[in-house]
This record gives structure tokens, C-alpha cells and sequence, in this order.
């Protein structure tokens, strides 16, 4: 049946008792194909009735349709018509996993950092009322924990100030986000699905309410939208789901209900993660001042170990990055040293509050920044590319990133005991091999030397590893290179940038955006120590990465073995480097 349908228009079509078998078929396909591809599982089987309802009722793409997050949208891609490009999902030049604009014209925003949706739809109602469309609904999909972020309650406060709107919010109740839902609202949820609360908040913030209603349920879905759609007023329809539907291993895994899963894979070690989080865990046994957060990612952060030892020392705060700083500012306050555990690309979200709230007073707090740098297939909202550039303008951070375990280990620790703000980056994957160094530059570690004087690779992080094996290379062919790690990226070591005035070429390489990042600060403190080197950098440049495999984005920004090496060679083709 899925493969006849070519659009929303072929849903609205079929007779609704089909729709049951359609149903049970887009929910075996995600089944069949999402552990093959990778990908968000547990919360697109939990949302298959749910998306069918919504295109009965709903005439994308004259009707906005926004989803928060946008790994929801997986049947709403099969049911927009891209059933057979399906197979790619996440795959370089396959479908995105999020809402793509180059897809398809029904997806309208490309959202992956949650909460948002209500904000867009704000400004999507008013903006059709004063273009003379008033009779364009806009349906915000609001779930997996979203509506804990602080921006869905600025938006509910700005849509139920002015309500006599098409806006219909569609709350994807399935008490999770990657773990069951923190904090009051959950037992708010819980007490209007068993009926047991005399109005809901959202009322009483001035939008209307339906529900609770069976979001497995096609019919009674389908219903209390056209309900919803005929009020002509903003509407919170409130659909009760079950994470991981349909299929027991996911609604079973009590962890996160299977939330995302990866394509096989040979097992490649350990990751960066479970290392930080079993270190973080033995600081926590010596240090009983030391406490972490997270915002509602206990797991993908590592920091269940934590938990598990020392419950009253984590806090989950949902997904409310801002929240997180900022109460990791009051407890450094209060005399404890909070280690605030987030994605790099969410610290975006609390930037504001790292400057302000933290750097300000110059509080003790670390921040451990997982996924750093390239992430893949996950898109470009996901890399971690920007956290440099960010942190590189708040005085008196520190940032660290480690090229293997012992050095995460060990810089997590000075971090923490660092009397001010302080930050360890690392990337997603195995953390590999250790990487000995062979000398000392300043604090930095010389990882690889032929000759002295030539090019001086800087190389921040996990990158090491390929710049050591880049100068391998470069030494068969008889070229001067030295690698070095600095260890501690921000602030630039002194010692460091006299050494460099000592070489022909200084070539920095980090897994972060050009602008602002490593190289740039090595680029300025030569130039404002009066030094003549010439200077290049590798980075990830300033445009938004698509999706692909993490090797192969860093192949494409010469991120790779192959791509320092060629770096080198030209400088020394310019006459830059002596060969």
C-alpha cells in the first residue's frame, strides 16, 4: 500500500479501513530498515498513527506542519513521498534524518535541537494572517521531551497572550525524551492522562485543550485534530504514545526504548564517552564537592556511571541547556564544582550563559563537551563545530582537547580543579590506541619529529593521531616536520609561539569552523608577538557540513592522513617549507 502513495493527497484518499494495514506496514518497514541505516528508532515507531492522522486532516504543504525534534519525521517522510530513497536514510547523498528543505516541499524546518517548533509557529500564524491567509492552520508537533525546554514556555506565553489563531500543538505524550521526562510538568502530564487534574496549564495559559487521546489510535486521532482545526483557536491536542511501538525489544529497553540506533559495525574499542564517564566517576569518589548535569542526557554522555554511585550529585535538568549553566553557576556559588556534560553543538544553546553567568564571576565550573567536531550522520546541526569559535571570546576559559584516554583523563581532572571555567572537548567514536609523546615544547608534547625547523604541525586533539601519521609520510620524502599537541588549546601557550617563530610554516589542525577557532587564536598570538612565520590552518571551514560519514567529511576537509600531508607538500611547493 505505501508504495502507491505518492503524497498527503493519497492518504486523505484512502479508505479509513485501510489504514489500520498502513499503518502495521510503515511500522515494519521502519522495523526492517532503520537498524540497517541507523537512526532514530524508538520515537518514529511510537509516532506512525499519529503522522497518518495528521495528513487525513492537514493539507501539507498549504498547512505547516513543524516538528520538534525533527527525528519524528521519519513516517512523514514516507508518507510525503520518499518511500523509495528510504534505504539512504543518513547516507551521503541519501535522505536526511531530520526535515530537509531540499527534500521535500513539506518539510519546512530542518529542526534537530529541540523546543523550537512553538516559536516557529508563532511567527508562521501571524505572518500567513497578515499575508490575507488566515485559513492556513500551522500543526506543531511538540514531543520526546521537547516541551521541557524553556523556549516552548516562552512561545506558549506569546500564543496564548493572542490565541484566536489556526495553531494547533499536537503533544506527543510518551513520557521520555531519551529517559523518562524530569522535573513537575511530567507529573502534570501524568495527572491529565489519568484524568485526575482539574484543567491543564495550557488552558489556564489561555490555548484550549483536547485530549488525552490514544495516539495509536487513527480514528480517535484523526477526530480530535478536525476537532482542533475547526476551533480556529490555538489548541494544545494532547496524543498518548508509546515509545518504541510495535516493536517489545525497544518498548522493553528501559534505557531509552531503543531512542537511536546504530547500522552494524565491527567493534572498534572504547569510546571517548565511556572513558570520560568512568574518570568522572572516580573524581566523584575522591571529591565529594563535585556534582555534573546534564541536559536530559544521562546516557549519551557517559555520566550513568556517575549516577549510579552518586544520584543526589546528578542533575538532569531536561532539555534546558541555558537551565543547566545557570544552575551549574549556583552551585559553583554554593561551594561545589559542578561538570556540566553536554553535545558540543548544544552548548550553543547556553552561550549566553557560559559568557554571563559563569564567566562573569569567573566560576569553577567545567564543561565536558561530547561529540566535538564531526559527528556525520546526523547533519549539520549535530556537528560539533562551533564550540571553539564560541568559547575563544569568553575571558578566562580554558579549553582542552585530548588526543587519546590518558590525556582526557588527565585534563578532565585539571579541568576540575581548575579555580576557574574551564572545557574538554572530544569527538564521537573509539578513542584508540595511546599516543606517546617523544618530547615537550612549553606544555606542549612533540609527537613526531624530522629535523627541526620546518613545518611545525599543531594539531589539536584527536586530530594528532592523523598528523602523526601525515608526518610519517612527509619524513619518507625527506621533508623537515615536527608534530605537536598542545593539549590545552585556549588560552595559546607563550611558550608554544615562541617555539614556532622558530619554524618556516606553522600548520594548525582542529576539527572545528575556520573562523574563530584554533588556528585562528595560534594565527593572532604569532602576529602579536611580532613573529614573521607563515601560518595555515585546517579546519572545517564556515559552511554547514551535509550528512555523511564522519571519515568521509573529514576526508573532504583534508582532515585526514592524506589531507595534512598534502597541506605540508604545498607549502613546501610554495618555497614555504624547505624540503
Amino acid at each position: 500500500m505505501l508504495e502507491g502513495l505518492t503524497g498527503p493527497e493519497d492518504v486523505r484518499a484512502l479508505p479509513a479501513g485501510d489504514l489500520p494495514a498502513l499503518a502495521e506496514e510503515i511500522r515494519q518497514l521502519l522495523i526492517e530498515s532503520v537498524p540497517r541505516t541507523g537512526g532514530h528508532f524508538g520515537p518514529n515507531l511510537g509516532v506512525v498513527e499519529l503522522t497518518i492522522a495528521l495528513h487525513r486532516v492537514f493539507e501539507s504543504p498549504r498547512d505547516a506542519i513543524v516538528w520538534d525534534t525533527g527525528h519524528q519525521a521519519y513516517v512523514h517522510k514516507l508518507l510525503t513521498g520518499r518511500r523509495d530513497g528510504f534505504p539512504t536514510l543518513r547516507s551521503a547523498g541519501g535522505l536526511s534524518g531530520y526535515p530537509s528543505r531540499a527534500e521535500s516541499t513539506h518539510d519546512l524546518v530542518e529542526n534537530s535541537h529541540a523546543s523550537t517548533a512553538l516559536s516557529y509557529a508563532d511567527g508562521l500564524t501571524r505572518a500567513f494572517a497578515l499575508r490575507g491567509e488566515p485559513d492556513r492552520a500551522v500543526v506543531a508537533v511538540v514531543g520526546d521531551g521537547a516541551l521541557t525546554g524553556g523556549m516552548c514556555w516562552e512561545a506558549l506565553n506569546n500564543i496564548g497572550g493572542a490565541p484566536q489563531r489556526p495553531l494547533v500543538v499536537v503533544l506527543n505524550d510518551n513520557g521520555r525524551s531519551y529517559s523518562p521526562t524530569v522535573g513537575s510538568l511530567a507529573g502534570h502530564l501524568t495527572d491529565l492522562r489519568r484524568r485526575g487534574a482539574p484543567e491543564s496549564v495550557f488552558e489556564q495559559l489561555g490555548l484550549a485543550y483536547l485530549g488525552p487521546v490514544d495516539g495509536h489510535d487513527i480514528a480517535a486521532v484523526q477526530a480530535a485534530l478536525q476537532q482542533a482545526r475547526s476551533l480556529g483557536h490555538a489548541v494544545v491536542v494532547h496524543c498518548v504514545t508509546i515509545k518504541g511501538k510495535g516493536c517489545p525489544a525497544a518498548e522493553n529497553d528501559e534505557v531509552d526504548c531503543l531512542h537511536a540506533v546504530s547500522p552494524p559495525a565491527p567493534t572498534s574499542g572504547r569510546s571517548w564517552t565511556a572513558v570520560l564517564g568512568d574518570e568522572l566517576a572516580a573524581v566523584a569518589r575522591e571529591r565529594t564537592d563535585v556534582v555534573a548535569l546534564t541536559a536530559a542526557m544521562l546516557h549519551p554522555t557517559g555520566l550513568h556511571r556517575f549516577a549510579a554511585e552518586f544520584p543526589d550529585r546528578v542533575f538532569d535538568v531536561g532539555i534546558a541547556e541555558q537551565h543547566a549553566v545557570t544552575t551549574a553557576a549556583g552551585l559553583a556559588m554554593g561551594g561545589l564544582h559542578p561538570v556540566v556534560c553536554v553535545y558540543a553543538t548544544f552548548l550553543n544553546r547556553a552561550f549566553d550563559q557560559v559568557l554571563m553567568d559563569v564567566a562573569l564571576h569567573d566560576l569553577p565550573v567545567t564543561f565536558v563537551l561530547d561529540r566535538a567536531g564531526v559527528t556525520g550522520s546526523d547533519g549539520p546541526s549535530h556537528n560539533g563545530m562551533w564550540d571553539l569559535s564560541l568559547l575563544g571570546v569568553v575571558p578566562g576559559m580554558r579549553v582542552a582537547a585530548p588526543r587519546d584516554a590518558p590525556r582526557l583523563r588527565a585534563q578532565l581532572r585539571e579541568a576540575i580543579a581548575h579555580p576557574g571555567p574551564a572545557a574538554v572537548r572530544f569527538p564521537k567514536g573509539p578513542v584508540g590506541p595511546d599516543l606517546p609523546a617523544i618530547g615537550r615544547i612549553g606544555a606542549a608534547d612533540v609527537l613526531a619529529r624530522n629535523g627541526c625547523g620546518g613545518a611545525l604541525i599543531v594539531a589539536a586533539g584527536a586530530c594528532a593521531r592523523s598528523a602523526v601519521a601525515a608526518a610519517a609520510e612527509l619524513a619518507l620524502c625527506g621533508q623537515d616536520v615536527t608534530v605537536v599537541d598542545p593539549g590545552w588549546l585556549l588560552p595559546v601557550d607563550p611558550a608554544l609561539v615562541r617555539a614556532a617563530d622558530g619554524y618556516q610554516l606553522v600548520l594548525s589542525v582542529e576539527e572545528n569552523a575556520g573562523s574563530g577557532g584554533f588556528g585562528d587564536a595560534v594565527g593572532r598570538a604569532l602576529h602579536a608577538s611580532g613573529s614573521r612565520v607563515a601560518v595555515r590552518s585546517i579546519s572545517l571551514g564556515s559552511q554547514f557540513l551535509p550528512h555523511a560519514g564522519r571519515d568521509d567529511l573529514l576526508c573532504a576537509h583534508d582532515l585526514d592522513v592524506a589531507g595534512i600531508a598534502r597541506a605540508a607538500r604545498r607549502a613546501a611547493w610554495r618555497g614555504l617549507v624547505s624540503a
